[in-house]
């Protein structure tokens, strides 16, 4: 078990970058497209994040949350800040 996020314990199979909270901090597993819920097509949104700088083995740190629904978040990948909606931020896993 690897230690991110403040000190506290995260297992290796990672989670969804969607489901993290304020204050998060980690590292990108995978892009699991597929099951994102999103409106647009597997390879259309898998396309536009890799784009956006969401790749394997970047950094990436949840800095706010939107106020009506904790949505949309603002992200920093590596050196950028990117704003992106929850449901395409499930098809980014993250540990």
């Amino acid at each position: 078990m690897t230690q991110r996020n403040g000190g506290r314990p995260h297992s290796a199979p990672g989670m969804p970058l969607g489901l993290v909270k304020r204050g998060y901090s980690g590292v990108i597993q995978q892009l699991a497209a597929g099951d994102s819920g999103s409106a647009l097509s597997a390879h259309e949104l898998e396309s536009r994040l890799i784009e956006l700088g969401f790749v394997e083995g970047a950094k990436v740190e949840v800095l706010h949350e939107g106020i009506v629904g904790r949505d949309p978040i603002a992200v920093r990948v590596e050196n950028v800040t990117i704003a992106v909606r929850r449901r395409e931020a499930m098809a980014i896993i993250v540990a």
